[in-house]
């Protein structure tokens, strides 16, 4: 059944399970937290999708409505590109806005959670705040002691595993006072293929890729192909990619 969501585009994508905070200042996006404050917690969802890296923007348009204290708080921009003109991947995630504090001013920090894949069927933007029909994705369950899944989840651990350890030795590099990450590594199919989503350093092509894959086990596999890739790049080059990417960690919560 089809369902409507107001949209939050950002530059990169969201995955279920990821906590992410947000700074809202922008008048169309306060109207947006206002409304889904009055809904009960459950119910106080909106969408988030990424926009193609090829779409261009400007500094103040590159994360709408959420970023530092913007010197024009009160301009609803209508025209900003990456809302009303972006050319948006045909999946996203709903957020559920798990905390709100209101500044004096009318601002909001929210804290946010990935919850559920959608794809975007009908995308009306004809107001400031863009509004989507979407269609939830079903996650299918997996059968965690099915022997193909079992092998998929080894492959996938011994990978993320070995991606991590050759991507932290280069930031160690650059930073002797880091300490290696020594969190364990869910061994739930889901759980595991959205970490490795949301924990590449990849383009934004290659994170939606991954997360409009349909299952678990799918997921799983292409990860594992990415993530060795990415290692074996990483040390032929001897470099990492581009540091920015790494503003959010990933959550299990």
């Amino acid at each position: 059944m089809d369902e409507s969501l107001p949209l939050f585009p950002l530059t990169t994508a969201l995955v279920p399970g990821l906590v992410l905070p947000l700074h809202i200042f922008e008048p169309r996006y306060r109207m947006m937290v206002e409304e889904l404050l009055d809904k009960p917690e459950d119910e106080r969802e909106f969408g988030i999708v990424a926009f193609r890296e090829s779409h261009t923007l400007t500094p103040k348009q590159s994360s709408p409505g959420v970023g530092p204290d913007d010197p024009s708080p009160d301009d609803p921009s209508p025209s900003d590109p990456s809302a009303a003109d972006a050319d948006l991947y045909p999946v996203g995630v709903s957020a559920v806005i798990r905390q709100a504090e209101r500044r004096d001013d009318g601002r909001y920090d929210i804290v946010t959670i990935g919850s559920r894949r959608f794809r975007l069927d009908n995308v009306d933007r004809s107001a400031p705040l863009v509004r989507a029909s979407v269609t939830f994705l079903p996650e299918p369950e997996v059968d965690s002691d099915d022997p193909h899944v079992m092998v998929a989840v080894q492959a996938a651990m011994q990978a993320f595993d070995k991606y991590r350890s050759i991507l932290g030795g280069r930031l160690n590099e650059a930073d002797d006072d880091s300490d290696a990450d020594d969190d364990q590594v869910p061994t739930d199919p889901a759980v595991l293929s959205y970490l490795i989503t949301a924990a590449l350093v990849v383009d934004g092509s290659t994170r939606q890729e991954l997360l409009a894959t349909p299952d678990a086990v799918a997921r799983l596999r292409l990860g594992t192909r990415i993530l060795s890739s990415e290692s074996a790049l990483i040390s032929a080059f001897g470099a990492i990619p581009a540091l920015d990417l790494l503003n959010t960690t990933p959550s299990e919560n």
